[in-house]
C-alpha cells in the first residue's frame, strides 16, 4: 500500500514540475516572439496612432484653408473682371 502511494506521489510530483517546464517554454516563446514582431516593426516605417491623428489632423485643417483660400482668390477674381 505504501509503494502504491510513494508511485501517485512521484507521477503527482512528475506532473507538476512538466507543468511548470511547459510554463517556462511557454513564457520564453512569448518573450521571443515579442522581441522578434519589436525587431520587425522597428525595422519598417510605422508610425504610433498618436502620431497618424497629429498629422491627419494638420492635413484636414490644411484642407479646410485651401478651401477658404480658393474661395477667397474666386471670389477676388470675380470682383477684379466686374
Amino acid at each position: 500500500m505504501s509503494s502504491g502511494n510513494k508511485f501517485l506521489d512521484d507521477m503527482s510530483q512528475l506532473m507538476t514540475n512538466a507543468m511548470g517546464v511547459a510554463q517556462g517554454a511557454k513564457s520564453e516563446a512569448e518573450t521571443a516572439m515579442k522581441s522578434m514582431v519589436d525587431r520587425w516593426l522597428s525595422s519598417h516605417d510605422f508610425v504610433t496612432r498618436e502620431e497618424f491623428d497629429a498629422v491627419r489632423a494638420m492635413a484636414l485643417k490644411a484642407r479646410e484653408e485651401n478651401a477658404e483660400l480658393a474661395a477667397r482668390l474666386a471670389a477676388l477674381e470675380a470682383k477684379r473682371k466686374s
